[in-house]
């Protein structure tokens, strides 16, 4: 860990920076704007497709807001460097569709979503799919993917973590989380793949 920090050069948190910054300004605007962003079923199939985008940065509470900053500079102490800028944009595309369409297809149900999280379990996937494509088998490698294949399945089986869901005022929405580690994974496999054709990284 130590050894992956001392490779952070300023211009890597530069993008974190920015998105924190972003999804904080999102959550000051009030409730007013992020009822007007989150994700609701009927208004995207009315045509506010904004919604599934917006549900994606959109905050219930500052507790809801503060897990997500965790996991955002998680991912961006352990992976930044593994993607250029433009392929983690692709990542986060990648996975805010792969919500969507879990959601649109899969759970007629869902009536509302707001929440990061589902798009940093995509970015994490992909992160940890870039260390394991280079054979790393160091511990901490080794550690932090077996946890995140542990959550992941906790989730599918039993539901949300005891621990996360007691920290919340509104349901967590477990789901979400493995649509968005099959987008980032699928992003993830598509920019490992080209990089060893020896293509320019996006």
């Amino acid at each position: 860990m130590l050894e992956r920090l001392q490779r952070l050069r300023l211009s890597d948190w530069a993008a974190a920076c920015g998105l924190s910054v972003f999804l904080i300004a999102l959550f000051l605007g009030g409730p007013q704007l992020t009822r007007a962003l989150q994700y609701e079923r009927t208004l995207v199939l009315a045509g506010q497709w904004w919604r599934l985008a917006g549900g994606q940065l959109v905050h219930a509470d500052a507790a809801h807001l503060a897990w997500n900053l965790l996991g955002l500079w998680l991912v961006a102490v352990l992976f930044v460097r593994e993607f250029t800028l433009r392929g983690w944009l692709l990542i986060l595309l990648a996975s805010t569709a792969a919500i969507d369409a879990g959601f649109l297809l899969l759970q007629p149900n869902l009536e509302w979503y707001l929440g990061f999280s589902g798009v940093l379990h995509g970015c994490m996937a992909a992160g940890l799919l870039a260390w394991l494509a280079e054979a790393r088998r160091d511990p901490l490698t080794l550690t932090i993917a077996a946890l995140f294949a542990a959550k992941l399945a906790w989730e599918h089986f039993a539901g949300a973590l005891p621990f996360t869901a007691a920290t919340l005022s509104l349901p967590v929405v477990h789901e979400a989380h493995s649509y968005g580690a099959a987008g980032g994974l699928a992003a993830g496999t598509w920019l490992v793949l080209r990089r060893r054709r020896g293509r320019v990284p996006i």
